[in-house]
């Protein structure tokens, strides 16, 4: 359901990158595991960690540690650990590269804004072979916000040099949503990311909802673009 008007001009897609351009979760939380195996505790289930993957780092670090008071020294821990296993197993989700290439044919720019920071964000986009296509890359720590302040996509649509109202973005959490509304962007929301059963995606102030990656072309044939 599309609560966008047609006939906007759409000139760039915006994509969060967990859960929405790549599934990492298979990673991410293979690196909570090893940590929790590290401090002698038994592995936490894929499906019960997989919600929290976007939410980064320190969301999983408490999901894995609740009794921890201090979470800072482990979540360091973690960062070492998934650094060295950015990419065994995570990989574009299916209909991702499809998406990327019927864009770049058409002429629509596309690039991604994440919270991740770009010492991880960077050597990821690189193993996956989507640094050079990307027309911009805006990681958590590029600009002096992170999503969800505006300023990381209103930064990406100026490196694009487009008003924010020509791009679109795409993301799987509610912070990429409340970026977006701020930044005077159309968003759809990526049902097939990382959302936890307890929250209410069809509530969020969304221009639409897709269930594959591919659904984006046509959310954006119906807007005209």
């Amino acid at each position: 359901m599309d609560s966008a008007p047609s006939g906007r001009t759409l000139r760039a897609v915006l994509f969060d990158l967990d859960g929405t351009l790549l599934d990492t979760a298979p990673d991410m939380v293979a690196a909570l595991n090893a940590l929790r195996t590290e401090q002698g505790l038994d592995p936490v289930p894929f499906a019960r960690a997989r919600p929290h993957v976007s939410h980064g780092a320190l969301a999983l670090v408490r999901l894995g540690f609740p009794e921890v008071a201090d979470h800072e020294p482990l979540r360091l821990r973690y960062l070492e650990l998934y650094s060295e296993r950015l990419a065994v197993q995570t990989r574009p989700f299916d209909g991702v590269p499809e998406l990327l290439a019927a864009l770049e044919q058409s002429g629509t720019a596309w690039g991604v804004v994440t919270n991740k920071p770009a010492w991880l964000t960077m050597p990821l986009m690189e193993t996956v072979d989507l640094t050079r296509r990307a027309a911009v890359i805006v990681s958590g720590d590029t600009v002096s916000e992170r999503k969800p302040h505006p300023l990381p996509l209103l930064h990406a649509a100026q490196a694009l040099d487009l008003p924010a109202r020509e791009c679109l973005y795409v993301g799987d959490a509610e912070r990429d949503v409340q970026a977006a509304v701020a930044a005077g962007m159309p968003v759809l929301v990526a049902l097939f990311g990382y959302i936890g059963a307890q929250e209410t995606p069809q509530r969020w102030p969304a221009d639409g909802w897709i269930s594959a990656p591919l659904e984006t072309l046509d959310w954006l044939a119906r807007q005209g673009a």
